[in-house]
């Protein structure tokens, strides 16, 4: 028996390979495996390859793998795009109906199956993912009842026979396999997983569900790749609390929206990837003046313009921290893990609130859509700070003609805030240069006064964050320190323990916290090390050349990918290695 194996399933867009993976990796998570996924798909409705490459493991795992044990096809442009992966002695199933074909020289072994045969003749060819699901399951091993209660929550709203014909798919699936193949494969045979309880979603589902523990209470969107997931989730979950999701006609309203809400008491949020980026940046700068807390989720994908729009990238970050003209305090977060995503975005409310700023949750495509196995949410964790926000049925009276000093020039750089429409909490609010309560004013040194005030705000945050910068040491004297983030963090992981075999001692440091930048917290890590490596999905080391600016080091080494695909350990692995 096997403690891990990688498995995949390809073919054309809009023919069920999305539902083959999760049905496939359901089952499996409610066994207690743990589980890692990412999809290659394309930007288009229907057509186009397509595949789901899910890592399955007796223990915690946080990367794709280099290689590939068993590859699902449901034609041969499946076999010929991916058999590269394939481990020596891997697995190919394909559908008999398109004549599947190993390339020459392949060390894999190939069996045909007649998916669209068996499901045909059970009552319609939709069913033949779950012919296939049926055959991988004889290859691990794995009884076919572990899928029942997956295809009841899936199918039962359609019957009790949908439920029963899906079943009897995947048992006859199960079955012709084990006739076919005789016993005639390697050991695929997977080890019996703890049988513990544990979540299993993407990125874009625990940014949703944290702002929604974390009050937020509506979000204004536009639907885009990667990140319509989010407003999905909360179209279904914000009405049961009394919240609501708005379709706008574009960014720029969505942002503004969410922008008004805030300033009205209600948590709000948008979310977007860098085309709506980009047509928020006025906004954002709105929010900065106007000292209204505002949460933005950055899904990076590839760009510029519409570039790859289901493909990896971490270009964003220059946009994220430098984008909007003028200068205004801002927040930029960057999760490493769906569980980090969850938490993230009820702390991203709290920052937003307590010093009133635009907060920017950055995520990739990786991360806010590949599924990972996450442990049991602690919602004994969840801490609501408003700030200065006084919701006192009445505020001190003031004098005729006199306003609410909304914008006091305060030590730490924050005001009281209140809700509008409050007894003598009448103040202006204007995207113009203002005074103390809210007039508009051009006066120089008013407009000192303001900007020192706006800018002192985020001073102390750096050392009230929560691990800017998660560190993983092993060594006080380090021969190598590789830094990343958000995605890269497993997969940089799963790397340096093959270097530490080599004889190299490597530390590595996952940024959280990219703007304010975590100068000092990360300072510590590189003042150990030999070299300093940085790993992004960019073409021109934007982490590599913030960290230039903020900290004294003599030198960065960059290791970067930008063909959309993310990193496989191996490649960190060589990369590193070269540098010795």
């Amino acid at each position: 028996m096997i403690n891990q194996l990688s498995w995949k399933v390809g073919g054309q867009q809009g023919e069920g390979i999305e539902s083959t993976g999760e049905i496939f990796s359901m089952a499996l998570n409610r066994q207690g495996y743990y589980l890692y996924g990412y999809r290659h798909f394309s930007s288009r409705i229907k057509g186009g390859h397509t595949n789901n490459k899910i890592r399955v493991s007796t223990s915690a795992t946080n990367s794709i793998s280099d290689d590939l044990d068993i590859l699902v096809a449901f034609d041969q442009e499946t076999i010929d795009v991916n058999h590269h992966e394939l481990s020596t002695g891997g697995v190919v199933i394909g559908d008999s109906k398109f004549g599947p074909k190993l390339p020459e020289g392949s060390h894999a072994k190939l069996f045909a199956v007649p998916f669209t045969e068996i499901a045909t003749e059970l009552g319609t060819s939709l069913m033949k993912n779950m012919v296939a699901v049926g055959a991988s399951a004889s290859l691990l091993g794995i009884n076919t009842d572990i899928f029942q209660s997956v295809v009841e929550q899936i199918f039962l709203k359609k019957g009790e026979a949908v439920v029963s014909k899906n079943m009897d798919a995947i048992r006859t699936g199960m079955e012709y396999f084990e006739k076919e193949s005789q016993g005639n494969v390697g050991d695929f045979k997977l080890a019996e997983a703890d049988g513990q309880s544990r979540l299993f979603m993407i990125g874009n589902d625990a940014l949703a569900l944290g702002a929604l523990t974390g009050g937020a209470r509506f979000m204004p969107a536009y639907p885009i790749t990667p990140a319509s997931e989010i407003m999905e989730y909360l179209i279904k979950k914000l009405p049961e609390y009394g919240g609501t999701v708005i379709q706008t006609e574009d960014e720029i309203a969505a942002c503004t929206m969410a922008i008004g809400a805030n300033y009205a008491g209600v948590r709000s949020l948008t979310a977007s990837a860098g085309p709506g980026l980009s047509l928020m940046m006025e906004a954002i700068g709105l929010s900065g003046i106007t000292e209204t807390p505002l949460v933005i989720v950055d899904t990076q994908r590839g760009g510029p313009s519409t570039g790859l729009p289901t493909k990896q990238e971490q270009s964003d970050i220059f946009a994220m921290i430098y984008g909007t003209h003028g200068e205004i305090p801002k927040v930029v977060m960057a999760p490493s893990s769906v569980e980090e995503a969850f938490y993230d975005a009820i702390e991203a409310f709290n920052i937003a609130e307590e010093y009133q700023v635009p907060v920017i949750i950055v995520t990739d495509l990786a991360l806010s859509l590949g599924k990972q196995t996450v442990n049991p949410l602690d919602f004994e964790k969840v801490d609501i700070r408003r700030g200065k926000l006084d919701t006192t049925e009445e505020l001190p009276e003031l004098d005729k003609g006199v306003y609410f000093k909304r914008y006091e020039v305060t030590e730490d750089g924050v005001s009281k805030r209140v809700i509008p429409g409050m007894k003598h909490g009448l103040h202006h609010v204007t995207g113009v240069e203002h005074n103390e309560q809210g007039k508009p004013s051009e006066s120089p040194e008013n407009r000192k006064a303001q900007m020192d005030k706006r800018m002192r705000k985020l001073a102390p945050l750096a050392d009230r964050f929560p691990n800017p910068v998660l560190k993983f040491e092993n060594h006080d004297e380090a021969d190598l320190l590789v830094i990343g983030v958000n995605s890269t963090r497993g997969t940089i992981q799963e790397a340096l323990p093959r270097l530490e075999k080599e004889g190299l001692k490597v530390n590595h440091g996952q940024i959280r916290l990219l703007h304010p930048f975590p100068t000092e917290a990360l300072q510590s890590m590189i003042d150990k090390a030999k070299k300093v490596v940085v790993v992004e999905n960019n073409a021109t080391g934007q982490v590599a050349q913030l960290i230039k600016m903020n900290n004294k080091v003599d030198k960065v080494e960059s290791i970067l990918k930008y063909d959309g695909n993310p990193f496989l350990p191996s490649e960190i692995h060589n990369e590193c290695k070269e540098l010795f």
